[in-house]
């Protein structure tokens, strides 16, 4: 039933786009209803002059809405005036003709009200369909993006496990301190994931979002003397890549609150983008303290950070360069 009214609305949707097509309509289904009563005016009382013509009004107001359908029954009363009433004077309204015409004005008023309060409640109805079909298919597309994240994130806790396994294999001793390691990265991982897919801070930019993680950061290690400013404008990513640059970006602030300002009283922290090429976004993470240690280059080298630093990289499709430079620079390369 929807189905027959949606096809009769796409005509009519088509007709409202051109004005002129509906009051040719409105002219057309007036001149046939005339030409029907004409052509039976022996099978209708001289009291009926306006039957056919609702006919008119229903098929011009059902198909093209409001205005036609006033359009139609004014040519209604018009063309009942002129060829069916027929009076004497076209310009003297008798009382009959009158009170006639005045109920017949008011069935079609009501009419045409009718069909176009039905219209905008079956136009209501299609787009509350359209809408619950999209949030179908949207929570569905949720769904599996979530499933896949999860994945992801068994995988990544997974791998972290497995190399502190490895540490405390070679050195037995470390082994609480590898697994308070652990668990502060898994709540970090937890504190951006929460923070990322929050209802409530969906419309926030994606710099505030890594500003307020930062912020976590410096109060979970208690670094008091460094400041973080964090300024990425305008940076959107992929859904693929959303969680793990921002992994990836908490891992080298704590990295650099952690080992990058050992001796010194304080420092600060600077998260932003570089320019770059078409085709690539470059996110710069830097900060003034005593630079990396002799020999560590953009590799993975044997130390736990750097090779979670490089399999986030790797699962966000990014390329990371590392330097010293008057302290640590992280070059994020993340093509599109």
């Amino acid at each position: 039933m929807i189905n027959g009214f949606s096809f009769v609305g796409a005509i009519g949707g088509r007709l409202r786009e051109r004005p002129w097509l509906g009051y040719g309509l409105a002219i057309a289904t007036t001149g046939a209803a005339l030409g029907l009563r004409l052509s039976f005016s022996g099978w209708f009382a001289q009291e009926y002059p306006f039957m056919t013509f609702f006919l008119a009004i229903i098929a011009t107001t059902f198909v093209d809405g409001l205005r036609p359908g006033i359009a139609s029954v004014l040519l209604s009363v018009v063309a009942a005036w002129c060829f069916i009433l027929g009076p004497t004077d076209l310009y003297v309204l008798d009382p009959h003709t009158a009170i006639g015409m005045a109920i017949f004005l008011v069935v079609a008023g009501v009419q045409v009200a009718l069909i176009v309060t039905m219209q905008n409640r079956l136009d209501s109805l299609l787009d509350q369909r359209q809408l619950t079909s999209h949030l179908h298919d949207q929570q569905r597309l949720l769904y599996q993006e979530l499933q896949h994240r999860v994945a992801n994130n068994m995988a990544f806790i997974s791998s972290l496990l497995r190399l502190q396994k490895r540490r405390i294999v070679d050195n037995p001793a470390a082994a609480p301190k590898a697994f308070d390691e652990a668990v502060a990265r898994i709540d970090t991982m937890s504190r951006v994931h929460r923070r990322l897919y929050d209802p409530a801070a969906a419309n926030r930019a994606l710099d505030g979002h890594i500003q307020a993680m930062c912020d976590e950061l410096l109060v979970a290690t208690g670094s008091t003397g460094v400041s973080i400013n964090v300024a990425l404008p305008g940076l959107r990513l992929d859904l693929d890549k959303l969680l793990p640059v921002s992994l990836l970006i908490a891992e080298l602030v704590t990295n650099s609150l952690k080992h990058g300002f050992v001796g010194r009283a304080g420092g600060a922290i600077m998260v932003g983008l570089e320019p770059s090429s078409a085709g690539e976004t470059v996110v710069l993470v830097r900060d003034d303290g005593i630079g990396l240690p002799a020999g560590l280059d953009a590799t993975p080298g044997p130390g736990l950070g750097m090779r979670i630093i490089h399999g986030l990289g790797a699962q966000a499709g990014a390329r990371i360069a590392m330097a010293s430079d008057g302290g640590t620079t992280a070059r994020i390369h993340i093509t599109h």
